[in-house]
């Protein structure tokens, strides 16, 4: 089952008090910093739960499944989030 941005709303809504709409902005303030920190190139480190940061991916040649087609994949940029050994922990238990 995954989680969605409106899941996540009701839980920390309940949780704090706040209304939906305030949590609801609250999230997407978040996520557009982090996204923004991403595409200026920023690395994202939040203590004790994990590192958004950016790898860049080269290019390659790949197939089309459909038509037997060789394509190239240009390089380009990756978003990757490393957890920290404390989430790594967590999860692990």
């Amino acid at each position: 089952m995954n989680t969605t941005k409106k899941d996540l709303v009701n839980e920390i809504s309940e949780r704090t008090g706040l209304a939906q709409v305030e949590t609801k902005k609250i999230i997407e303030c978040f996520l557009d910093s982090v996204a923004r920190s991403l595409i200026e190139g920023n690395n994202i480190e939040i203590r004790g739960f994990g590192r958004f940061k950016i790898r860049n991916r080269s290019g390659y040649k790949a197939r089309n499944p459909r038509t037997g087609e060789s394509i190239e994949i240009g390089a380009g940029k990756k978003p990757v989030f490393e957890p920290s050994k404390e989430l790594r922990k967590v999860l692990n238990a």
